[in-house]
C-alpha cells in the first residue's frame, strides 16, 4: 500500500490492487468494504475502524496521524516496518520457547506411555519370582497400578486445572498477580522486562512519529507491552503526563522498565526527538532479547537432554534392577 501510494496511485486504485492479489477470502471482503467506505467519503482511518478485529487502535491511529500530516504513504510504510519488527520479536520468543516445550512434552508422553503399557508387562514377569522386589521397582509398579486405576481422574483434574488457571489469568487481578510473579522470577523476569521495554519503545516511537498525541499514544502503548504490571505503570505515567509532568519523570520511580530506557526518553524530550530515541532503544532491546534467548536456549538444551535421560533411563533402570539381582531374588524365593 505504501509503495503504491508513494508512486502516485490513487488510494481506491491501490485498494483495488490489494484486493485482487489477496489470497485470503475474508480479508479480500474487508478490503472491498474499506474501499466502499472511502468511496462514500470516509477517511481511511475511519474506514479501517469499521473492522476493529482486523485493524486495532494502534493501526488506525498511525494511519490517522499520517492523514492529518498529509503523509499517508510514509505513515503506512512506518506501520509496515513496525509490524514486521514486532512480528520478528514474537517469532524469536516463540521459537526459543518451542524447543524446550516440545522436548518436555515428548519426555512426559514417553514416561506416561512406558509406565502405563510397558511397566505392567515387567510386573507380570516379576510376580512369579516370589520375592520382595527392590524399592525403586516396587514404587514404579505401584505408580503404574495407580495410573491405570486413577489415570482418567488425574487427566480430568489436569484439564480442569488448566481451564481454571486460564480463566483466573483472564481476570484483572489474576493477570496482574501472574505477571508480577513472572517479573520477579529469575531469568524470565529479566527477559520479560526487555520484551516489554522493546514493545513499549517501538510502539511509542512509531505513534509519535506518525503524529499521534502523547496521551493517545500512551493509552495504546499500555496494551502493547504484553504485561499487566507494565500496563499499569504506563497508565500511571499517562495520568502524570495529563497533569503536566514530563513522561520521563513520571516513569522514574518504577521497577518494570530499565533506567536506561527512561534516560533515553529524557534525552529525547530535551532534544525533541522522542521518536528517534525510542526506536533506537527498541532496536537495542530487540538485540538484547535475541542474545538472551540464544544463551537461554544453549543452556536449556543440555539440561533437557539430561532431564530426558534421567526420566527414561530411570524407568528402564528400575525395571531391569530385579533382573540384575536375579540370582539373589530367585534364591530368596
Amino acid at each position: 500500500m505504501s509503495a503504491m501510494l508513494a508512486a502516485g496511485m490513487p488510494i481506491v486504485s491501490s485498494l483495488d490492487a490489494l484486493e485482487e492479489q489477496s489470497d485470503n477470502v475474508n480479508f479480500k471482503k474487508v478490503i472491498a468494504q474499506v474501499k466502499a467506505a472511502i468511496e462514500n467519503g470516509a477517511a481511511v482511518s475511519d474506514a479501517l475502524r469499521l473492522f476493529p478485529s482486523v485493524f486495532d487502535d494502534l493501526y488506525c491511529n498511525m494511519i490517522k496521524g499520517g492523514e492529518t500530516g498529509g503523509k499517508l504513504p510514509e505513515a503506512i510504510g512506518r506501520l509496515a516496518g513496525f509490524l514486521e519488527a514486532s512480528a520478528r520479536l514474537k517469532r524469536k520468543v516463540k521459537s526459543a520457547m518451542m524447543y524446550p516445550a516440545i522436548v518436555l512434552t515428548v519426555a512426559i508422553g514417553i514416561a506416561i506411555g512406558m509406565i502405563t503399557f510397558i511397566v505392567p508387562v515387567f510386573g507380570d514377569l516379576f510376580s512369579g519370582f516370589g520375592a520382595e522386589l527392590p524399592g525403586p521397582t516396587q514404587f514404579l509398579l505401584d505408580l503404574s497400578g495407580g495410573m491405570k486405576k486413577y489415570g482418567p481422574f488425574v487427566a480430568i483434574a489436569a484439564v480442569a486445572s488448566v481451564i481454571s488457571f486460564k480463566k483466573w489469568k483472564a481476570t484483572e487481578s489474576g493477570a496482574y498477580t501472574f505477571d508480577s510473579f513472572v517479573l520477579k522470577s529469575p531469568v524470565f523476569g529479566e527477559l520479560t522486562r526487555k520484551v516489554a521495554s522493546a514493545r513499549f519503545a517501538r510502539t511509542l516511537g512509531s505513534l509519535i512519529r506518525s503524529g499521534v498525541p502523547i496521551l493517545s499514544a500512551l493509552d495504546i502503548c499500555s496494551g502493547a507491552t504484553g504485561n499487566d504490571v507494565a500496563k499499569r505503570v504506563v497508565l500511571g505515567a499517562k495520568d502524570s503526563v495529563e497533569k503536566g509532568e514530563p513522561l520521563s519523570s513520571a516513569m522514574l520511580n518504577q521497577t518494570v522498565f530499565p533506567s536506561m530506557m527512561v534516560r533515553m526518553l529524557q534525552a529525547g524530550e530535551k532534544t525533541g526527538k522522542i521518536d528517534e530515541m525510542m526506536e533506537s532503544i527498541a532496536d537495542f532491546y530487540d538485540d538484547e532479547v535475541e542474545t538472551m534467548l540464544a544463551g537461554l536456549t544453549s543452556l536449556l538444551e543440555p539440561m533437557l537432554i539430561v532431564f530426558l535421560g534421567v526420566i527414561i533411563g530411570g524407568i528402564v533402570l528400575c525395571m531391569f534392577l530385579p533382573i540384575f539381582k536375579m540370582g539373589e531374588i530367585v534364591g530368596g524365593g
